[in-house]
């Protein structure tokens, strides 16, 4: 089986997160190597619509996370190509009425104390930001640091941006981790050869849980399945990311029930994108009408103009869910040389840039921008084992596995 060069760290993932990782890497002076099993943004990063928010997320670590982030890609927009796509439009969330707008009032007020900029927009004025929402809203929050980004094109371009130090290798499945004598990390081994690097980090999404269970450890990322409607090309009918309130307690939610909220947005090449849904079903992708009549029915409800417009497609994509809401960001304290990039949910675009610093802080010892304590790798333990079945019982129908709960074991 044939080596190749050597190099500093090891990146499995090309999504936005991996290549965020890779360039902040690269621009510390190390050398990297970025294996995926498909293409760039060819998972999750592909799937996403591209949110860089503050305005759906409590106050706590991932809003600390998700403010640094803001500015960070603020620096990214100067550095990488127009065609990225980065617009610091801002969210609009509306209350139908006025328990949602106390709603709205009381989060708003914590986000504030965080940070955060939220300004209360009354139901009659709501029209100057947005002329086509329907009428008889309450009212809303605009969240001016709210902004939108082409997540796929944004992957590409960090990459390149990070120049002749990274090395992509694409089209290669990870099937194991090499370790020394200790268990410390060496590489990785794929089908067509070793890559070797004394760090190996793990921003391989949704199928993070696997990469990590091939160095023997627990991280129990799970995937949470969503929709995205795209219509056709449209003038500038929607100009902010405009959802209703409910979104914040669905994104909140550990239910694996399908839920769904109305979120809407324009982007700068015309079509309009149309979610949010979220439900665990494993890695099924199998097209859900029910989904779909939620999402429209949802969109046209908050913009009556999309009734008669046309839906050109739609995609479903899995969000890498941990338990806690938290991703998974630093060095895993139970193997020396391996770190976790990885569980960000739907979240993972927009934290993109800061997991990447976080990373390449870790990597050449630098001082961290904030605690990363809430985001350690080895937080959720080590599972007990499922207690052996009583061989004289009958097995119990209702607690058969789902064959589509499985992770994925390919990376």
């Amino acid at each position: 089986m044939p080596t190749r060069k050597p190099s500093d760290v090891i990146v499995v993932g090309a999504g936005v997160v991996g290549a965020a990782c890779a360039y902040y890497a690269a621009q510390a002076g190390l050398s990297v190597t970025v294996v995926d099993r498909g293409s760039v943004a060819g998972g999750t990063t592909g799937a996403g619509e591209g949110n860089l928010l503050v305005s759906d997320k409590e106050p706590g670590p991932e809003l600390e996370l998700a403010l640094l982030a803001n500015t960070l890609w603020r620096e990214l927009a100067d550095v990488l190509p127009p065609h990225v796509e980065y617009e610091a439009k801002g969210g609009l969330v509306v209350a139908s009425g006025e328990s949602g707008m106390r709603a709205l009032r009381d989060f708003a007020a914590r986000q504030e104390k965080a940070g955060v900029t939220a300004q209360e927009v009354p139901g009659d004025r709501l029209h100057d930001l947005e002329p086509h929402l329907a009428p008889g809203l309450a009212g809303g929050f605009l969240y001016p640091q709210d902004s939108q980004v082409m997540p796929a094109h944004a992957a590409a371009q960090l990459l390149r941006a990070a120049g002749d130090r990274v090395r992509l290798c694409l089209g290669e499945e990870v099937t194991g981790l090499l370790t020394g004598g200790a268990g410390e990390i060496r590489g990785v081994r794929t089908a067509a050869g070793e890559l070797h690097a004394p760090y190996v980090v793990n921003a391989a999404g949704t199928w993070g849980g696997a990469l990590a269970e091939l160095a023997g450890v627990h991280l129990p990322v799970l995937p949470r399945r969503g929709f995205v409607l795209v219509t056709e090309p449209l003038p500038r009918v929607v100009r902010h990311k405009v959802y209703a309130a409910d979104y914040v307690a669905d994104v909140a939610s550990g239910s694996a029930a399908l839920q769904t909220s109305a979120v809407v947005e324009g982007t700068p090449a015309g079509p309009v994108l149309i979610g949010a849904s979220r439900e665990r079903v494993g890695f099924d992708r199998t097209l859900s009408v029910e989904v779909l009549r939620r999402l429209a029915a949802g969109a046209t409800s908050l913009f009556p103009v999309l009734g008669t417009v046309r839906a050109m497609r739609t995609y479903p994509g899995f969000r890498p869910y941990l338990p806690d809401h938290l991703p998974a960001i630093g060095p895993d304290p139970r193997v020396h040389g391996l770190l976790h990039a990885c569980g960000h949910e739907g979240a993972g675009i927009g934290l993109a840039p800061v997991t990447g610093q976080i990373i390449a802080l870790c990597l050449t010892n630098g001082e961290l921008p904030l605690d990363i304590s809430p985001f350690r790798p080895d937080r959720f333990g080590t599972p007990e084992p499922a207690p052996a079945p009583d061989p004289g019982s009958a097995p119990d129908p209702g607690s058969a596995p789902d064959p589509g709960s499985a992770p994925d074991p390919a990376l």
